[in-house]
């Protein structure tokens, strides 16, 4: 299906006194999301909000209701655009892709266009950073790119994908470095998912060498795991 993309437009990201609920990877759990999106606090959802899951329609319905009401938005991850690319036509249908469109109203599959067209690929608040997959010192020089639904590269590359190292791990996933981390400054936090990293079952925090620290907030959910997020 091809679709006529919307011009992106700036994030309805709150004040800087709102007390905001930060949401790792729901990937289709729509009932653990529903949890978390149930506070009087701003969502900040961490990307990637469908596959895996049995439940990716449920879980795109409650974001799109908290962006419509003002009380939240959620930043761009590699299969929230990989969803949008494919029903737009720019990308090759996968088997984990087509188990999500075939949940998917012809209403909701537009609004996926329009909200990954315009979903930013980082946000910044004070000492904290919001991304999905992984930071790089460039992207704070500057807001998150307008992206439209271009395949990703540069900086909003590393935003999505974290830093691959080329080859595949033992359970089929490519192999990220967190080597990044290293290069967060002193006195910044960056929330993240997209790598599973907690053997605990609780968000994984990874102090850097330059004095910042990474907290891995995907553990697990629609994946076998559960949903976890943190209030700021």
């Amino acid at each position: 299906m091809t679709a006529e993309l919307p011009s992106p437009q700036p994030p309805r990201f709150p004040a800087s006194d709102t007390p905001i609920r930060v949401v790792g990877d729901v990937h289709g759990d729509a009932t653990a999301f529903a949890y978390a999106a149930a506070t009087d606090r701003f969502v900040v959802q961490l990307g990637d909000l469908t596959d895996y899951g049995p439940d990716s329609a449920g879980a795109l319905r409650i974001m799109f209701d908290l962006i419509d009401r003002g009380q939240g938005l959620f930043i761009l991850g590699n299969h929230d655009l990989k969803l949008a690319r494919v029903l737009a036509g720019h990308a090759r249908m996968e088997a984990t892709v087509r188990a999500t469109i075939e949940q998917l109203d012809e209403p909701l599959r537009q609004r996926v266009l329009i909200e990954a067209a315009r979903a930013p690929g980082w946000l910044r608040r004070g000492d904290s950073f919001l991304v999905h997959g992984g930071f790089h010192p460039a992207m704070l020089t500057g807001p998150s790119p307008d992206h439209g639904l271009d395949r990703a590269e540069g900086r909003l590359a590393r935003a999505l994908f974290g830093e691959p190292t080329g080859r595949t791990q033992p359970d089929g996933y490519p192999e990220r470095s967190l080597r990044w981390v290293d290069r967060i400054p002193p006195g910044l936090t960056v929330y993240c998912g997209h790598d599973r990293r907690s053997t605990d079952g609780r968000p994984y925090v990874r102090r850097g060498e330059s004095g910042g620290k990474a907290v891995f907030l995907d553990t697990g959910a629609g994946k076998g795991g559960h949903l976890s997020w943190i209030d700021l």
